[in-house]
Order: C-alpha cells, then structure tokens, then sequence
C-alpha cells in the first residue's frame, strides 16, 4: 500500500494485511482500501470507520492484537 496514510496502514498491517481486515470486518476490498487513501482520493484520510474500528477493537482484545483504541486516532500535524 505504497503512499497509504496513517493510521490505518498501520493497523492493517498489524491485523496481518488486508485480506485478514477484510475476513474479520466483513467491509469490502473496495472499502478498506480506500481507508488508507486520501479525502481528495475518495479515501477516509486515514481514518477507520468507528463500526470497523470498534470490531477491530474487539477481535485484537479477544486474539492478542498488539492495538489499543488510541493506535486508531489520528495525528495531527502540525500548520
């Protein structure tokens, strides 16, 4: 996912990719690509939707993924 943005490359990677993301969400190989893609792209920026993000959330605390709720914010930059 090379120019994907963060944070959501981040935690798919950590999840394993985004066929395992895909398996564990049930969203779209359309839907979590454009996660890692920009607003101007038709992405998210970045961000993971809170119903994705709240089904990540569990499925790490239930299989050891190293993610917490606060990998899933976004960073600002600053102006």
């Amino acid at each position: 996912m090379s120019g994907a943005l963060e944070p959501a490359a981040s935690i798919i990677s950590r999840f394993g990719g985004q066929d395992r993301v895909i398996a564990i969400t049930g969203a779209s190989r359309t839907r979590v690509y454009r996660w890692t893609q920009s607003k101007d792209a038709g992405g998210t920026g970045g961000v993971i939707p809170t119903n994705h993000a709240l089904t990540l959330l569990q499925y790490a605390k239930d299989n050891g993924v190293p993610v917490t709720a606060d990998d899933f914010l976004p960073v600002r930059t600053a102006a």
